[in-house]
């Protein structure tokens, strides 16, 4: 049996998502955050080397990193499903936006947290030049998601559901005015819609409100 060790509010929330998309069996453990420090407890953190979420187990095998997660999960169980084939006309934009969440984004995302939480000076110029640099990458996603209804183009993809808890759950961590992304709020709106996300997000995470706006 295919398990997802999900840790609250991280992001293995995604795994647990990709799970409700392709509807595959699999078994879900939840782990709770430290209530003082908000890390992963020692019983998540002995699942793997690396001490963070995503976990899965999949019989002997032990796998953790969010795209690596995805990948498996998907050529393993989706039978095709959520990733675009190399003669699609959008496969290289489905690419970008799949690595761009992990590679780009969330770690801006996480450097800023880091920055913001030092306090500094306003004018601090390696703090003003990382909030630009996060500031470029929404606006490039913003940009994307009003030129297309998802970030694979017309198709809704793993992309989606790497850049969802970025976009959404992180916020709790690094918080990110949406008012400036109009498009991005818009897709949001387009990502709640959806019956495995709702499903997932409850599922995973009961009762967190979920910041889609």
């Amino acid at each position: 049996m295919l398990t997802v060790h999900h840790l609250g509010k991280s992001q293995s929330e995604r795994i647990v998502w990709l799970c409700e998309e392709l509807e595959i069996p699999y078994e879900l453990k939840r782990y709770a955050r430290d209530p003082v420090t908000m890390l992963a407890q020692p019983d998540y953190k002995a699942l793997h080397p690396i001490g963070a979420a995503p976990v899965i187990t999949d019989g002997e095998l032990v796998l953790a990193e969010s795209a690596a997660v995805v990948d498996y999960i998907i050529a393993r169980y989706g039978n095709g499903r959520l990733a675009l084939k190399p003669d699609h006309p959008d496969f290289a934009q489905f690419l970008y936006w799949f690595h761009f969440a992990n590679g780009t984004l969330q770690p801006q995302m996480g450097r800023n947290m880091i920055l913001n939480r030092l306090n500094l000076a306003a004018d601090n110029p390696m703090l003003v030049m990382m909030r630009a640099r996060l500031d470029r990458s929404f606006d490039l996603v913003d940009a994307r998601v009003r030129d297309a209804k998802y970030l694979g183009g017309d198709t809704f993809t793993s992309a989606d559901i790497m850049i969802g808890f970025s976009l959404t759950t992180m916020r709790y961590f690094m918080p990110y005015d949406l008012g400036r992304c109009p498009n991005i709020r818009d897709y949001l709106g387009r990502i709640a819609e959806r019956p495995a996300y709702r499903r997932a997000m409850e599922k995973g995470d009961p009762g967190m409100a979920l910041l889609l706006s």
